[in-house]
This record gives structure tokens, sequence and C-alpha cells, in this order.
């Protein structure tokens, strides 16, 4: 049976083969090409990969990154769509589930949002719920840098707390939405954000994400 992040691992390979390797993403400083690498290094380098959260790792991840952007980018493509080696934590469903569901998702609308003609996509109700599920358990590591209390709410009024504190801003949107805005992409993000005119302009520019 198909999962979430397989079938958002295959929708991801198709729209970075379709825009080419030199079409802007949402990832500031990122071309496909660049987005395409960071992707198979995460899967398929961890001594580099670490880089991503340890800040001395940093510069490891970025020359591993950068030699695999050198690569054919049908090759960085075709790497994504077959997934990571067998001996990888990622080729276990559940950690693959677990940890990449979000991960493709938002990497497939740092692609798609980055382009003019872009629409809103279509999320049915079992994915969105499954957004949902997991930004309820990182919304509070996401939210951490916020300068101002941040509270995530689904049109049917559920709610996730992704910083504390007052001034209090309000983000309403639907699962999708609330977690790009989560991971830093708030002005791609369809919602709608209540509270004092300072607040909000504050939670906008926040640095939200890992």
């Amino acid at each position: 049976m198909s999962t979430h992040a397989q079938r958002e691992r295959l929708f991801l390979a198709d729209l970075l083969e379709s825009a080419g390797p030199n079409a802007p993403t949402l990832c500031a400083g990122w071309r496909a090409r660049d987005l395409a690498a960071h992707v198979v290094v995460r899967e398929r380098r961890a001594d580099a990969a670490a880089g991503i959260v340890l800040k001395p790792l940093a510069a490891r991840l970025e020359r591993v990154q950068a030699e695999f952007a050198a690569k054919p980018y049908e090759e960085l493509i075709q790497l994504i769509r077959t997934g990571p080696p067998r001996l990888s934590p990622y080729a276990l469903k559940q950690i693959d589930e677990a940890a990449n569901t979000v991960e493709f998702y938002v990497h497939a609308e740092d692609v798609r949002r980055a382009q003019p003609d872009w629409a809103p996509r279509e999320v049915d109700p079992v994915f969105a719920d499954a957004l949902w599920a997991r930004l309820e358990r990182v919304a509070r590591m996401l939210g951490r840098r916020s300068p101002v209390g941040l509270v995530l709410r689904r049109p049917d009024g559920r709610t996730a707390v992704a910083q504390r504190g007052t001034p209090v801003v309000t983000v309403t949107g639907e699962p999708g939405e609330l977690t790009l805005f989560a991971f830093g992409r708030q002005t791609a993000a369809r919602v709608e954000l209540e509270g004092e005119k300072d607040a909000v302009a504050e939670a906008e520019a926040a640095k939200l994400g890992i």
C-alpha cells in the first residue's frame, strides 16, 4: 500500500523534473538542482546530513551537497524516485512515513509556489489530518523562535500552540497551509492572521522552522 511519504516523494520528483534544474524555489538561494541535492544528501549521506541541525557540521554538509548538485540532474531525480539505499533508516516504511511525509510535502510546495502561475493544491482530508497530526507534535519546536505568542488553528477550531507568550497571533488555515507557515514559508502560505498589527508583522517575519 502506498504511503503519504511515497506519494509525496514521487510527486516531488515529478515537479523537480518538469521544472528543470534552474527553476526557482522558495528556499533562499536554492534552485531546483540545489533542492534535489539536499533531498538526496539527507537520505543517503547521514554523515553530512547531520549538518542540517548541528552547526559544527554545516560546512561539511554544504560541501557534500555541492558535490551532489554537480551530478547530472536526471541522476538526482532518479535517486529521489528510487529512495534511500536498503541500509538507510529511511528505507524502513515507518521511518520514511514519519520523517518524510512533511519533508516532501513542504519541498513540493517549495517548487510549486515559486512558479508565477501556481494555484492552491487540493489536499484530501486523510492527508490533511496526517499533516495536522505531525504539526501538533512539532509545533513548539517550529515556533520556538517566534517573538510573539503563536497559535495555529484549523477552520474547524482545533488548535496547536507553537509559542507561548503575549501578544498572541492566531494563524488560521488548512493543515497544509499551517504546515508551510510553521516551516518558515509564511509569505507563501494561504492563511489568515489575527492579532495586534505589530505582532502580526513580527509573526510574518519570524524565523520559523527547523
